[in-house]
């Protein structure tokens, strides 16, 4: 609730039959009769055991339903629809840099491509997943929704369609479902009661992997067409992106070509207009083995002075962040995103025997990988808030907390995932929605 809630002013009480006794028998009970209003603490204790039990099992049965009312979304495995195990090749394209036009008609560049194959086809098959899940979500996410039930709804389905088998083929990071002005990081922790309204813009943030090459792709959905323009300008930003990118471009270069494409959008809400300006604090990022963040980061502005080139054979998420905002994200409180540190710190684990094994178990199922508390609560670890506590104060596990911009402002996101292959650039996660 606001803090302008308006308190209506209560009804008067409907008149009962007895209002006209004296408030000496309403109150102490009718004349000659024992008053027995503290009743038996047996029969209290009893009752409330009872009470608790029918909430629990009314809380179980909503439980039921609400799986049992989830819509039921694709779940082929997508290595079973491709039995030959060559899957979907992504959007090839050409690089259009002069320094870079040899490569176009280069025999010798595409032979050079096969020895990656292997590579390519794990991302090709995780991208396929990928467009499948996606393209299904986006027919049955609607305002009314909770947010947890369309994070579970969506993941169920990953887990189908990528055949989960540990942390050889699995999602990659909890889906992120970031509303309004919170731009990135935000899924649902248990208990998490928000529903999705008309008015949001929703970022859909969803991560796979098979053998450890990840798909890092994303979309923004809005349930009213005025916030149409926004979801138009940082869609046409990323393609920018996707479209500088290449060989010995350097880092700066792109996000000189992202920020020219970002700043020409506007917002119309009402009487006020708002421009557009990409988020300069959140950038895209080179992929790696079983790392989301591989090293190299590509902003979305010009003037930030990486002069870092992109190499033959990186992997990039290239990924815009448009606000009506300030353009510059903060920190929010509860944190759902977490990952563990590629490497232990010098102190090791802190916190106990609780806390070891909590690790043991991050490393064994998720490795350097995302992971949400409420994968936690599923896998049916309890009282591990404590644990987790110390292994991110000592460093073991990084905490990833939902970033926000203004109050009031609305955030859009688009991700491509692409490969810069010795002959051109392969566009994974492209697909017919964007």
């Amino acid at each position: 609730m606001s803090d302008s809630a308006e308190h209506k002013e209560a009804a008067p009480a409907e008149k009962k039959a007895d209002d006209w006794l004296p408030d000496s028998v309403t109150k102490a009970g009718a004349p000659g009769k024992k008053n027995n209003k503290k009743g038996n603490p047996k029969d209290k204790a009893k009752a409330k055991k009872k009470a608790k039990a029918a909430a629990a099992a009314a809380a179980v049965a909503a439980e039921e339903e609400a799986k049992a009312n989830a819509p039921k979304g694709p779940d082929t495995p997508v290595s079973s629809l491709f039995p030959d195990g060559h899957f979907p090749v992504g959007q090839r394209l050409e690089y259009e840099q002069p320094l870079n036009l040899w490569r176009r008609e280069s025999e010798e560049q595409r032979q050079r491509e096969k020895v990656q194959e292997d590579q390519y086809e794990s991302l090709r098959e995780a991208a396929e997943a990928h467009r499948i899940v996606r393209q299904w979500a986006k027919s049955w996410i609607k305002p009314g929704m909770k947010m947890i039930d369309i994070a579970d709804t969506i993941e169920t389905s990953l887990r189908k369609t990528i055949d989960a088998e540990g942390i050889k083929r699995s999602i990659a990071f909890p889906t992120g479902l970031s509303l309004n002005n919170c731009a990135a990081h935000y899924t649902p922790n248990a208990g998490d009661t928000r529903v999705l309204q008309e008015t949001d813009v929703l970022k859909v943030d969803i991560g796979l992997q098979v053998n450890g090459w990840i798909i890092d792709s994303a979309f923004t959905m809005a349930f009213d067409p005025i916030y149409d323009p926004l979801l138009q300008t940082v869609r046409e930003a990323t393609n920018a992106g996707v479209k500088a990118a290449g060989i010995d471009v350097r880092l700066c270069e792109v996000g000189e070509a992202i920020e020219e494409v970002m700043t020409s959008g506007e917002l119309t809400i009402g009487k006020h207009t708002h421009p557009i300006v990409p988020i300069r604090n959140l950038m895209g990022h080179s992929l790696g083995l079983y790392t989301i963040h591989a090293g190299k980061s590509v902003p979305c502005i010009k003037g930030s002075g990486d002069q870092t080139k992109m190499e033959e054979g990186d992997l990039f998420a290239i990924e815009t962040f448009g606000s009506t905002g300030h353009g510059l994200v903060h920190d929010d409180v509860e944190v759902s995103h977490f990952m563990k540190a590629p490497n232990l710190p010098s102190t090791g684990i802190r916190g106990g025997p609780k806390a070891k094994e909590l690790y043991n178990f991050i490393n064994k199922n998720y490795s350097t990988l995302g992971f949400a508390r409420r994968w936690l609560d599923q896998a049916g670890i309890s009282r591990y808030a404590i644990a987790l506590k110390n292994l991110t104060d000592c460093g073991a596990v990084n905490p990833y907390p939902p970033m926000v911009d203004a109050d009031g402002s609305f955030t859009a996101q688009f991700e491509h995932t692409l490969a810069l292959k010795p002959s051109g650039k392969e566009v994974f996660s492209r697909g017919e929605d964007y």
